[in-house]
């Protein structure tokens, strides 16, 4: 009987050994499902950056006033409208008064035989707007004088060839309206409304510790009220750092003035609203890159992702907290890896 119970033993030890033999020998098993949904997401190769947030207030480039030649006023835009070249700026005695661009506002009236340079930019408009057959020159001609018939009739204006003193409005470009100065009704004359140019800029008075952040020609990142976000840079730094009034809060610190400029369309927002302004403190370009959310945490503070079902470590570089995207190194561009389902 024990003779049996030990070849019954070396059996058990035999077989434990060949089972972690086997253990060793086998390959690393894939990653379990996870019990949360997951999808994937890929490798891009684009630019990174750390930024510092800070607040900032929301104008329009530019101020102009507009104001009417004579008559009743019976239409005006709406406040935040954009008024472009050959659209009415507003309308008198149920006229229209188109806004055309130019730096001379208008003085006089324009016919036949008047020279100058309000004659070289009436031109101007008229080629813009499509109109041939004349020398854009500083001369009213003949030429010019019919070229100005086709255009009143298609503006439903009063056919003469001639362009009086109020029949246009010269701005040096689009305008975007900010404020009536008159109502419906009323005389047009004397300030009818306010308006801005179209570029949406933003002023920061930045902690003057942080001016290094903010030197011209910086890329930043401005989210406005309603949460989308423009990109924009930064075009003027003071050289003087402001201090405001004092008030009952205590000693007011000093700032430096910031303007930046942002790209794209007109914004909806109304002047003077708050946004918030991401500048750039690092910045990585033309680096790969993957979501945040796509790391898992090895010991000792090393990262891995899971691609193709399989643990990939990788290098982490810069974190974009704005963009949520990290950069990394140990993959390829266009390859994929799971994040959770929700950042899909």
């Amino acid at each position: 009987m024990r003779r049996g119970v030990t070849a019954l033993a070396g059996v058990v030890v035999l077989a434990g050994a060949g089972g972690a033999w086997a253990v060793l020998r086998r390959p690393a098993p894939p990653v379990p499902a996870a019990a949360l949904s997951t999808a994937t997401a890929q490798v891009i190769r684009t630019d990174v950056a750390q930024r510092t947030h800070v607040n900032g207030t929301l104008s329009h480039a530019g101020s102009h006033q507009v104001h009417g030649a004579g008559g009743t006023l019976t239409r005006l835009p709406a406040v935040g409208a954009v008024i472009t070249r050959g659209r009415a700026v507003y309308e008198a005695d149920g006229r229209k008064v188109p806004l055309l661009y130019g730096a001379r506002p208008a003085w006089r009236t324009l016919t036949v035989g008047t020279t100058g340079a309000d004659v070289l930019q009436l031109e101007r408009n008229l080629k813009a707007l499509g109109y041939t057959g004349f020398t854009v020159d500083r001369t009213y001609s003949p030429a010019t004088y019919y070229a100005v018939r086709r255009w009143q009739d298609d503006a439903r204006l009063p056919v003469t060839g001639t362009v009086p003193l109020g029949q246009v409005v010269f701005l040096p470009r689009a305008l975007r309206v900010a404020a009536h100065d008159a109502t419906l009704g009323s005389p047009a004359r004397g300030p009818v409304l306010r308006g801005t140019g179209t570029v949406p800029v933003v002023s920061v008075q930045l902690d003057p510790a942080r001016v290094a952040t903010a030197r011209v020609g910086n890329r930043v990142l401005v989210t406005l009220p309603d949460g989308s976000e423009r990109r924009g840079r930064v075009t003027a730094v003071s050289p003087v750092a402001s201090t405001p009034q004092s008030t009952e809060e205590g000693q007011p610190q000093a700032t430096v003035p910031v303007t930046i400029r942002m790209s794209g369309r007109p914004v909806r927002a109304l002047d003077q609203s708050l946004v918030q302004v991401a500048l750039t403190t690092r910045e990585h370009r033309d680096v790969l890159a993957v979501p945040i959310v796509a790391l898992l945490a090895r010991p000792g503070g090393t990262y891995e992702v899971v691609s193709g079902g399989r643990r990939v470590p990788v290098e982490a570089g810069l974190f974009d907290e704005t963009t949520g995207l990290v950069e990394v190194t140990g993959l390829t561009e266009g390859q994929s890896v799971e994040v959770p389902g929700d950042a899909a």
